[in-house]
C-alpha cells in the first residue's frame, strides 16, 4: 500500500489490468480515494468484479471494463496503471501484447506499478517461486514466472523508466514505472 500511496500520490485515474476479483480495487480505491479505479478484465471475469464493487459502493470505482491485452484497448489516457499476479500467467506473446497496448492508453508522466513474482539473471528468488513455476507450468507451459530482465527490455522498449524494484512479501515485487516517452 505505502508504494501505491507514494508513486500514486499525484495521479487521477488508474486503470487496473487483470482485476480479477475485484478485492485489489475495492481495498486500494477505499485506501486512496482521490484515485478513480478503473478495473478491466477478460469478459469472463466482469461479472465477479461488478459484485465486489457493488458491494463496496465506492464512488471512485466505476463499472469494469472489458480488457484482453491481445484485443482492443479502452481510450485513455490514464496517468497510473496498476497490474498484480498477471505477467505469470500470461502467455509470453500476451506479455509482450501488454506493454505494446500500455503506450495506447498511458499519458506522459504515468506510472506503471506491477507486482508478482519474477526471476533475475534467470534465476528462482527462493525455493517457492520454482515450486510455483512448476505449477504454473504444469497447468499450461506457456506460463511461469518472469525474467525481470526480460520484462524490462520491453519496458525500456516502449519508453518507460524503472524508478524502484522493491522486495514485497511472499517473494514478490513492486516494480514501479514511469513513461518518459509519450
Amino acid at each position: 500500500m505505502d508504494i501505491l500511496r507514494t508513486y500514486f500520490a499525484r495521479c487521477g485515474h488508474v486503470l487496473e489490468i487483470g482485476s480479477g476479483t475485484g478485492q485489489h480495487a475495492v481495498y486500494f480505491a477505499e485506501a486512496l480515494s482521490h484515485l478513480a479505479w478503473q478495473c478491466s478484465d477478460r469478459a469472463e471475469n466482469l461479472s465477479g468484479i461488478r459484485t465486489w464493487l457493488d458491494e463496496a459502493a465506492l464512488p471512485n470505482t466505476p463499472p469494469p471494463i472489458e480488457l484482453d491485452v491481445s484485443g482492443a484497448w479502452p481510450g485513455g489516457p490514464y496517468d497510473a496503471i496498476f497490474s498484480a499476479n498477471t505477467l505469470h500467467i500470461m502467455h509470453w506473446t500476451e506479455v509482450e501484447r501488454f506493454f505494446a497496448g500500455l503506450k495506447s492508453v498511458m499519458a506522459s508522466g504515468a506510472k506503471l506499478a506491477i507486482y508478482g513474482p519474477f526471476n533475475y539473471e534467470g534465476r528462482y528468488s527462493s525455493p517457492s517461486n520454482a515450486d510455483f513455476d512448476a505449477w504454473l507450468k504444469a497447468r499450461d507451459m506457456r506460463q511461469g514466472i518472469r525474467d525481470f530482465e526480460a520484462v524490462a527490455d520491453l519496458a525500456t522498449g516502449i519508453g518507460l523508466e524503472l524508478l524502484e524494484d522493491r522486495a514485497m512479501p511472499a517473494n514478490n515485487r513492486a516494480l514501479i514505472w514511469q513513461f518518459v516517452r509519450p
